[in-house]
């Protein structure tokens, strides 16, 4: 990156993934556009992130010696994130991100909700969401003529899928596979600026998404012992910590990875191999 202070926009960043890449970009000297939500969707049956804990977000990023900007947007309304976008840059006294991390998610487990519905909730978050997040962002950066980096919040679901068969998580699968798409798509449009565009594949990682009775109910359906559907290769590994991912995506947005892009990067303790 050039020598000007870097910025990070972040989205779902109240909380889990979202909080884990802010608190660790934070420690690498790096500001933060913390972006979320901040209410529920009806058809994710368990609570959203919360303003609260958006603001909790950017105390810790503030703790670690940086800068935050809170912004509420819905990821699924393109002007919203555009307007967090420039709000978010317009208090930090930039004219752009120089990082991108589109992470705003959820998961609709089977509920008492239409599940056609939850489908399309699904690809709007979490495919639709991505590109808008893209779109709104990267334009500035190619204006500004300086590198980039832009990482995509994909899932191992996206090569193994989901046992289960339900509109929600056909969804989640659907929209975690399109991502993968996306980046491409994104990696070589923005390769020619000296933007790097890649994905990040997690497996189960301990969040809101995983620690909620709807998740448990779930998994008690498909698998003999909790957590079997999310068995991972290495020993003793049932589940990672949101830090873990974090740790990946700060590799892949710094100078070590400069050469990088394009990529499918699981982390997931060999998931995909079991």
């Amino acid at each position: 990156m050039t020598g000007a202070q870097r910025v990070a926009m972040i989205t779902g960043a109240a909380r889990g993934q979202g909080r884990a890449h802010a608190v660790r970009l934070a420690a690498d000297g790096i500001d933060v556009i913390a972006v979320d939500i901040c209410a529920d969707i009806e058809t994710i049956p368990y609570p959203m992130g919360t303003r609260d804990e958006l603001e909790e977000t950017c105390r810790l990023v503030e703790k670690a010696g940086q800068r935050a900007s809170l912004q509420i947007a819905d990821v699924r309304e393109f002007d919203q994130v555009r307007q967090a976008f420039s709000a978010g840059t317009h208090d930090l006294g930039v004219d752009c991100a120089d990082i991108v991390i589109a992470n705003a998610g959820g998961c609709a487990y089977p509920a008492d909700v239409d599940e056609a519905r939850a489908f399309k909730d699904a690809i709007d978050i979490m495919l639709a969401g991505v590109w808008n997040t893209v779109k709104a962002t990267t334009p500035a950066l190619v204006e500004a003529g300086r590198p980039g980096s832009v990482v995509l919040t994909s899932s191992t679901a996206a090569v193994k899928g989901f046992t289960g068969g339900w509109g929600g998580l056909d969804g989640y699968t659907a929209a975690k596979s399109g991502i993968l798409g996306l980046m491409r798509v994104f990696a070589n449009t923005l390769g020619p600026h000296n933007i790097r565009v890649n994905a990040i594949l997690p497996t189960g990682v301990d969040s809101g998404m995983t620690r909620n009775e709807a998740f448990s109910s779930w998994i008690a359906t498909v698998a003999e012992r909790p957590l079997a559907n999310l068995r991972n290769l290495l020993p003793d590994v049932n589940i990672l910590q949101p830090e873990d991912i974090a740790d990946a995506v700060a590799w892949l947005v710094s100078e070590r990875g400069r050469y990088i892009t394009g990529v499918c990067l699981p982390v997931d303790a060999g998931f995909c191999n079991v």
